[in-house]
């Protein structure tokens, strides 16, 4: 377990490293489950779960709360909580073990854990690490995102800058063609090209200059776009609401977020394609 910093009222920037060994160690267990056999049960919502997301839920959980015994974690295995106790929470931590079950259990390899700290109602650190793909993101507000591969040094993000000419946009690829996605690409008088990813790893994707914007016009939770966004922001980009504003944090007793745009390029009215 890493070290826990001596100070109560930490920097982001100095929880990163100890909430990304964090990351990693679960990691190891769900490339475990990964690589053996494992059940699929359903959640009441009947989306899908496995035993990794339990294995990962209770690692990240006990690791942080030994990290940070002053501030509430709220992972999705753990979202019971009534919003007029959350309404108090200034910073906290807000965890997707395991982002991409589907994917999990289709075994493309895209999922990733997700780490977020979240500071009056914005997400100021972030971690996205994809266990099968040995890759993991990161971010802390004012000091850059960056991208690890295996024992490679980090490298810094940047965003890129939209020219009009080609749009390259990130979708999953459950994503029904015909629908939202159609409709909004019909807007744009350009060539597009279409780059299918799961989870979190295509804000990812947006991040690092290799696709132009993320549009998600379907119900996502909080968990699942905190990291990213801190991510993205850092590298230069955004994610907002269809009205091109910020997503906030734990401001309501839902906690699913508005449809959302990602994009690189914050010199562009995005919303204005809808």
């Amino acid at each position: 377990m890493a070290d826990r910093p001596d100070k109560r009222d930490c920097d982001p920037c100095i929880l990163l490293t100890p909430a990304l060994e964090i990351a990693i160690t679960a990691g190891k267990r769900i490339l475990e489950i990964y690589e053996g056999g494992f059940e699929v049960q359903s959640k009441a919502d009947d989306t899908p779960l496995t035993e990794a997301d339990m294995a990962a839920h209770r690692i990240i959980e006990a690791g942080l709360r030994e990290l940070t015994p002053e501030l509430p974690v709220l992972t999705e295995e753990s979202i019971n909580i009534p919003f007029v106790q959350r309404q108090d929470w200034n910073r906290y931590w807000l965890v997707d073990p395991l982002d991409g079950t589907r994917e999990f259990i289709e075994r493309s390899g895209e999922f990733s854990i997700n780490i977020a700290l979240i500071d009056n109602h914005e997400a100021v650190m972030g971690i996205i690490y994809a266990p099968v793909l040995g890759v993991y993101y990161y971010a802390c507000r004012g000091q850059g995102a960056y991208k690890r591969e295996a024992t490679n040094e980090p490298r810094r993000l940047q965003t890129r800058p939209w020219d009009g000419q080609c749009l390259t946009v990130v979708c999953s690829r459950a994503t029904q063609r015909g629908g939202h996605l159609d409709a909004l690409l019909e807007k744009f008088a350009c060539h597009h090209e279409i780059l299918t990813l799961g989870g979190a790893l295509k804000s990812c994707l947006v991040a690092e200059g290799k696709a132009d914007l993320y549009p998600r016009l379907g119900p996502t939770s909080e968990w699942d776009t905190a990291a990213a966004q801190c991510i993205l922001e850092e590298a230069g980009g955004a994610i907002t609401d269809t009205n091109m504003q910020p997503l906030r944090y734990n401001t309501r007793d839902k906690l699913l977020n508005p449809h959302f745009l990602a994009f690189g390029d914050k010199g562009q009215n995005w919303s204005r394609y809808l």
